[in-house]
């Protein structure tokens, strides 16, 4: 015979059993943030990966362009999860550049007001004798059916707003854009009526090739 004592005491287990399954039960069902850290260090969004582990160069997932006036144009988008893929040295100094402009990159998103943004480092170089001109605010990237053009910039190199080139100068910025770019999908670039020469497709492979070897490195460091 079972006492009162033991009937209220199984009672609460059984209610207390109950109560975690349906909490269990909810908690599964809420969605992760995206980009959230797992115990391990993955991360739930499968194209991101863990830092510290790519080989890439920049030139390897830059967009490039030469329009016939004399002008080189390197863009990188400077995407998380694409950027972690280059070498340590090359996503610190990323990184580092971004970090720099944070303020600044804050005041152009404030007066947008857009839900997101993309972050680009695009450099420009004069190969040609004399004074080279260049206009960012032309440099449109075309992507899902749209062209996108720069909603603001941020400059990183002295001279940069006076829009003209030496010969072997460098003039370098940040340039925003809407977050609506997609780079999974195809991204072409366009200055002065000249097409990008880079092949986004061909870039996407060698982004996918190196997150699967940088699971593995990742993987085995672990």
């Amino acid at each position: 015979m079972i006492s009162r004592a033991q009937q209220l005491l199984l009672l609460a287990l059984v209610s207390l059993t109950a109560a975690c399954a349906t909490a269990n039960q909810v908690v599964a069902q809420v969605p992760p943030p995206a980009g959230q850290t797992s115990v391990s260090g993955d991360t739930l969004d499968p194209n991101w990966v863990p830092a510290g582990f790519g080989t890439l160069r920049q030139d390897d997932i830059a967009l490039k362009t030469s329009p016939a006036n004399g002008l080189q144009v390197r863009a990188v988008p400077l995407d998380e999860r694409i950027i972690r893929l280059l070498s340590p040295d090359s996503y610190r100094a990323l990184r580092d550049l971004q970090t720099s402009k944070e303020q600044q990159l804050l005041a152009v998103k404030e007066r947008s007001r857009l839900p997101s943004y993309s972050v680009w480092y695009v450099s420009f170089f004069a190969l040609e004798q004399g004074e080279t001109r260049f206009s960012p605010q032309e440099f449109i990237i075309s992507n899902t059916g749209r062209d996108f053009r720069p909603l603001d910039m941020v400059p990183l190199t002295p001279g940069f707003g006076e829009y003209r080139l030496k010969q072997r100068e460098v003039q370098s910025a940040l340039l925003v854009f809407d977050g609506q770019i997609d780079l999974n999908q195809p991204v072409t670039a366009q200055l002065e009526t000249t097409t990008s020469v880079t092949d986004w497709n061909s870039v996407l492979q060698r982004i996918e090739r190196e997150r699967a070897l940088v699971r593995s490195r990742a993987a085995g460091k672990r």
